[in-house]
C-alpha cells in the first residue's frame, strides 16, 4: 500500500515534474540569459538516479510525471528513460514538455516509449519574431515538430504560449486560431520572473485577463472543470469542441491552494515551490544512501512540510529568483 506525499497545509503531492537537463537547443528570452553557462556533467543526475528518483515518489502516490529541461529531447538517452519509468507500476501517466524542435525525429519513440501527452512551446507563429525570442529558433521546425506530434497520435498535445507585453501579445488570436485549426489545446501563460535574462521585466507582464479579452472578440469561451492535474485553468470555446484554452496565471490568478506538484532539477534539488528558494538536495540523499529508499524518503517528507503556501512575484516583475527557467525545469 503506498502512502501519500502531503505538505504542511495538507495538500496532497501526486505531481513531480523532473527536468533531465538544463542544456537546450534555444536560448529563449524568458527562460535564460544569451550567453550561459550549463552544469558539469558531475553535477548531473544520471539517468539511473533520475529514474531511482521516479520509482520512489510513485512508491509513495506521484501518479504523474512531467519530463523537462532545458530542452529534454537533447539528453543522450532520453527514449529509454522514458519507457523506463513508463513501465513503473502505480503510475497514471508520463508527460513531457519539449520545444518541439526535435519532435519529427522523436515523437514516434516517444509514443512508443509510454509518453502519454506532450506540450509543445510555441510564442510566435512569424518566423523573424520566432528566431527572436528564442534567439536561435527556427519556426518551421517547431511545426513539423508539432505536425510529427499529431500524427503519431499521443492522446493529447497542447501548445504552451508566453506572452509578453508589447512581445507577442499582438498574436494571441493568431495562436488561438492555429490551435483550432489543428485541433489542439493551448494554454496562455504568464511571464515568470526567474533568472536575470538580460532585459527589464518591469512592463513586460500581460494578465490572463487581459488575453481572455482579446480572445472574445473572436470566440464565446465556455466555462469548464477540466484539469489535467497542473496549474492551467480550462475552458471551453464554442463550435471548436475540440480545442481547450487553458490560463496559467502566476501573477493574476495565484494558484497555490491546489497545489500538488514539486519538482525535481537536473542538479538534484527538489524545488518545493517554482516561486521560492525553499529546496532539498537530494542528489546528496540518492549519492549518500545508493542503496536505500527509506532514508532519502523520510527527508522528502521532512522538507514537504516547509513547502511554501504560496509563492508572491512582485507586481513590478522584478526578479526575486535568481535561478534561470532552464534551470528550475520548464
Amino acid at each position: 500500500m503506498t502512502s501519500k506525499l502531503v505538505d504542511g497545509f495538507g495538500r496532497n503531492i501526486d505531481y513531480v515534474r523532473i527536468s533531465v537537463t538544463d542544456r537546450c537547443d534555444f536560448r529563449c528570452v524568458y527562460c535564460m540569459a544569451e550567453d550561459m553557462t550549463f552544469l558539469p556533467r558531475q553535477r548531473v543526475l544520471t539517468l539511473e538516479e533520475i529514474e531511482r528518483s521516479a520509482r520512489m515518489f510513485v512508491a509513495n502516490g506521484v501518479k504523474k510525471i512531467r519530463l523537462t529541461g532545458g530542452e529534454p529531447l537533447v539528453r543522450q538517452g532520453i527514449v529509454g528513460l522514458c519507457r523506463n519509468i513508463s513501465a513503473i507500476g502505480g503510475l497514471r501517466e508520463l508527460v513531457m514538455t519539449t520545444n518541439g524542435s526535435q519532435l519529427d525525429k522523436y515523437a514516434r519513440p516517444l509514443l512508443d516509449a509510454g509518453v502519454k501527452r506532450l506540450n509543445i512551446s510555441l510564442d510566435s507563429l512569424r518566423p523573424e519574431r520566432f528566431r527572436a525570442m528564442t534567439r536561435v529558433g527556427d519556426l518551421y521546425q517547431v511545426i513539423r515538430g508539432i505536425e510529427a506530434a499529431r500524427a503519431a497520435g499521443f492522446q493529447s498535445v497542447k501548445l504552451n504560449s508566453v506572452i509578453i507585453n508589447g512581445t507577442n501579445d499582438d498574436e494571441i488570436l493568431d495562436l488561438a486560431g492555429f490551435a483550432v485549426d489543428n485541433g489542439l489545446d493551448i494554454t496562455f501563460i504568464e511571464e515568470m520572473p526567474l533568472g536575470q535574462v538580460g532585459r527589464s521585466r518591469e512592463h513586460a507582464l500581460f494578465t490572463s485577463e487581459q488575453v481572455r479579452e482579446l480572445l472574445e472578440q473572436r470566440y464565446r469561451l465556455l466555462p469548464s472543470t477540466e484539469n489535467t492535474g497542473g496549474p492551467a485553468r480550462y475552458m471551453r470555446l464554442q463550435d471548436h469542441s475540440q480545442t481547450r484554452i487553458g490560463f496559467i496565471s502566476p501573477h493574476s490568478n495565484n494558484f497555490c491552494t491546489t497545489c500538488n506538484r514539486v519538482r525535481l532539477t537536473v542538479e538534484g534539488k527538489l524545488l518545493l515551490c517554482l516561486g521560492n528558494e525553499h529546496d532539498l538536495d537530494l542528489n546528496a540523499l540518492l549519492r549518500r544512501y545508493p542503496l536505500e529508499d527509506q532514508p532519502v524518503m523520510i527527508a522528502v517528507r521532512k522538507a514537504l512540510r516547509y513547502k511554501p503556501e504560496r509563492h508572491d512575484f512582485s507586481a513590478d516583475g522584478e526578479v526575486q529568483i535568481l535561478r534561470f527557467m532552464n534551470a528550475s525545469g520548464g
